[in-house]
């Protein structure tokens, strides 16, 4: 079994000796590449001797500590940024060259032929980009510069290789769906944008002196990579490649396709509700359950970080607590529908963020609504019963809306993560396209048939019953 696996692999390698050889043979490729790669960090060595002097002169030399190891990562990204155009014509290019029918007509599995491109495709941007690296580092030395220390470096090594797989496995992805290289440069912009994001908020941690967060932004980059080379896999067929010529953007195939998954057949509102509604949230038995176990974390994140960003609240007695509530409750509009509406939005909102973010992520970034605001909820409660303090109070504000608007952002979370793992998944008689709007179907049906009136009666509890509960409690006492 292990052997069979090996020879199958090694003749998926056989495609990445292959383009490597081609790859490093091509001057148009090789001397763009290394020009910039090394010229790149003399840039950024020339930067951070003058911002060493600078902030060295002015006494803020702790900004230029930190700012050796960003310009470090940011020589590493560079490269992969610009070799990307390698992954992003790996298997279009070729079809526009028409040498593509030769390799599609080999005894390769569809899976070796994929990985075999998809190795090809990362080596030259990690090797670009450790040159670079490498070339900034002895610069550094030879100008005197403090190099990073070890483990530091280690932490930039490992983010510029997740990175890369990253990058390269979207393009290779995008490379299988288009149909010209026009059309894939074109679609290499939501795969180069969010990772420029991505360094902006790594850039953020490293100045924050806070490096340890950074395992955890290579963590989930690898798992975003491992998700996309599986959609690689899962989605790539030669018979498609080949047939598909040019995509027409036919908006009534798609408005059909769409209703047609999110009707489920029902004829009516009411065979909907009881039929394909239902067997919708069968689906997400799992996705919920998980769900449920991210939102525990989070209350459990909360309540952790009590300890470390401690807010006093020594001069908040329970009698100032009381009469600062009962002035909110007595100012509060009563059976208002504006509150009701903004509670409502605001809420509904968060939950298309959600999804969006979920949509290019493979539901994962779409957990962080959820995570986020039952971490904030842990931290109150675990902030008042450190303190001293009795949390009935913030428990009448949260428990009579909460038991309705909780499961709801739950359900809607696991809609999320299910529509991520269905991305994911093999689908032979699928596009990548019909898959997306199956997805998209799928949690709309879920939103409209149960989120959205969940959150409006959480909403009017929150703006009408519960100052209500909470003034005839304060009454009592």
């Amino acid at each position: 079994m292990k052997s069979s696996l090996s020879r199958q692999l090694g003749a998926a390698m056989i495609i990445t000796r292959r383009e490597v050889r081609d790859q490093f043979r091509d001057w148009r490729i090789i001397f763009p590449v290394l020009g910039l790669t090394v010229f790149f960090p003399f840039l950024m060595n020339f930067t951070a001797q003058q911002m060493l002097g600078f902030v060295n002169r002015y006494g803020a030399g702790i900004l230029g500590e930190r700012l050796v190891p960003f310009l470090l990562m940011i020589v590493g990204f560079f490269p992969i940024s610009v070799s990307l155009v390698i992954a992003l014509e790996s298997f279009v290019g070729e079809k526009e060259r028409g040498s593509i029918e030769p390799l599609l007509n080999t005894p390769l599995a569809d899976w070796q032929l994929y990985l075999g491109k998809l190795v090809a495709a990362t080596i030259p941007p990690l090797f670009s980009s450790f040159t670079g690296m490498a070339v900034y580092l002895v610069g550094l030395a030879l100008v005197g510069v403090p190099i990073p220390e070890l483990p530091l470096l280690v932490q930039i090594v490992a983010l510029s290789i997740v990175q890369a797989v990253m990058m390269v496995s979207g393009a290779v992805v995008v490379s299988t769906q288009a149909t010209s290289v026009r059309a894939a440069n074109l679609l290499a912009s939501f795969i180069i944008i969010p990772s420029a994001f991505l360094i902006q908020g790594e850039s953020v941690v490293m100045f924050w002196g806070n490096y340890q967060t950074l395992w955890w932004a290579v963590f989930g980059l690898a798992v975003l990579s491992v998700l996309l080379v599986r959609v690689g896999l899962a989605h790539f067929q030669r018979e498609e490649l080949l047939g598909r010529e040019i995509d027409v953007l036919n908006v009534r195939w798609m408005a059909g396709a769409f209703w047609q998954r999110f009707s489920g057949g029902a004829g009516n509102v009411r065979r909907w509700y009881t039929q394909t509604l239902p067997a919708t949230l069968g689906e997400l038995r799992l996705p919920i359950l998980l769900a449920l176990f991210l939102a525990v974390i989070g209350v459990w994140v909360g309540v952790q970080q009590v300890q470390r960003f401690y807010i006093p609240l020594d001069n908040l007695s329970m009698e100032t607590l009381q009469e600062r509530l009962h002035t909110l409750v007595q100012i509060w509009p009563t059976f208002s529908v504006r509150p009701v509406l903004g509670i409502w939005l605001n809420n509904v909102r968060v939950m298309a963020i959600a999804m969006l973010l979920g949509m290019f992520s493979f539901g994962i970034i779409g957990q962080i609504p959820l995570i986020a605001t039952m971490a904030v909820s842990g931290y109150l409660f675990g902030l008042l019963s450190t303190a001293g303090l009795p949390v009935w109070g913030y428990l009448l504000f949260v428990l009579p809306h909460g038991v309705i608007e909780v499961p709801a952002a739950v359900i809607a979370t696991a809609a999320v993560l299910r529509a991520g793992a269905l991305i994911a998944t093999p689908l032979p008689d699928k596009t990548v396209g019909e898959v997306w709007l199956m997805a998209l179907a799928d949690w709309f049906k879920v939103m409209i048939g149960l989120v959205l009136p969940l959150l409006l009666v959480a909403a009017m509890i929150e703006a009408w019953v519960t100052p209500q509960i909470v003034l005839f409690l304060f009454h009592q006492f």
